[in-house]
Parts: C-alpha cells; structure tokens; sequence
C-alpha cells in the first residue's frame, strides 16, 4: 500500500525526516511576521518563516539562508531557541516528520522583500503581515504552531 492509500485508509504511512529552520521574525513594533500559505489540498493557513534544512547544512545557516530568501533580510539567527517534532503532510504531499528548530530574530524595521522565494513558494506564499500577540490569538485561520503565542510570551518575557 502507498502512502497516499495507506493514509486514506487510516493506516500508518512512512514519514520522511525533514530537518527545519523556523523563524520567529520580529519587528519594532513586536510584532510577528507569517505568511499566508494556499494549497489545494488543504485550507488556507498562516506560518512562520523558514523551511526545510539543506544537506550538509547547519540549523543556524539554514535559518539565515531562509531569511535571505523569505524576506530579503540578511541577520544573524542567533542560537536556538525552541525546538518541537511535528508530523504533518508538505505542500509537495509526502507525509514528513519535521524537527523544527525555532530562531528569534529582531528586524530593524518592517520592510521585506520577497524576491528570493522559491516557484513553489510564489505560488503558495502569496500574502504576509506583521501580526501583534492579540491578533495571533483570535486569528480565524489557523496559524502554526498552534501554541505560538505561548512560545513568544516565554521567550519575550523581560528578564527579572
């Protein structure tokens, strides 16, 4: 049975190990960049930046490829500042199990510039925005991660 069969069916399906930068993009104001994700398959959905990370590529170097590419912004990802194992079905339809490593990065301003990003990503990021911790939390589209105004509370709390 092939995955596409097997996961019709409700049976396990081979997962694909997808090894992933995620950006947590912030910008003056606080605010979080996502972008607006359209595919077939599926209803429309807000995420981080980043992606997949590249063979032989570091999980920093991959996040600051994808932030070149995603936002034409050049930065330092700084280290590592969450990390979660999420299964889910990519826009290219392979069943993959991501390990997402999380970057907390400071634009100096709120400008991007989409030039880098791939066919694929043209054709399905056709929308982003900056958004406040209000607004992530009452959203009506789903936003991923599901928990992220939890993650952005713990990370941007000030320090005692």
């Amino acid at each position: 049975m092939n995955n596409k069969a097997a996961m019709a069916a409700g049976a396990p399906v081979a997962r694909v190990p997808r090894p992933a930068a995620r950006l947590l993009l912030i910008d003056p104001q606080d605010r979080l960049l996502l972008f607006r994700f359209v595919a077939n398959d599926r209803s429309p959905f807000w995420c981080t930046a980043g992606g997949a990370v590249d063979p032989g590529e570091s999980y920093p170097d991959a996040a600051r490829r994808e932030l070149r590419e995603e936002t034409g912004l050049d930065l330092d990802p700084g280290e590592e500042v969450a990390r979660r194992h999420v299964d889910f079905i990519s826009l290219e339809g392979v069943p993959v199990t991501a390990d997402e490593r999380y970057f907390l990065i400071r634009a100096p301003h709120d400008r991007i510039e989409t030039h880098g990003h791939t066919e694929l990503e043209r054709r399905v990021m056709q929308e982003w925005r900056w958004f406040t911790r209000a607004e992530l939390g009452g959203w009506p589209e789903r936003i991923f991660p599901n928990d992220i105004v939890v993650m952005l509370d713990r990370l941007m709390e000030p320090a005692p």
